[in-house]
């Protein structure tokens, strides 16, 4: 086997087992809490732009 035969194995045998303790509902939770991080940054950034322009 050649170093690029035994990279491509390892990266396919971790992706597979990655893909295989993946749930649908762990997809669906990880998202919802990207959105709330998303929704709070935002909201933080901008109280604090407004906080700052006021002194």
């Amino acid at each position: 086997m050649k170093l690029n035969d035994i990279r491509i194995s390892t990266l396919g045998g971790t992706i597979c087992s990655i893909w295989a303790s993946l749930s649908l509902c762990d997809l669906f939770q990880t998202a919802l809490l990207a959105a709330v991080g998303t929704v709070v940054s935002f909201v933080t950034s901008r109280l604090l732009g407004k906080w700052t322009k006021r002194e």
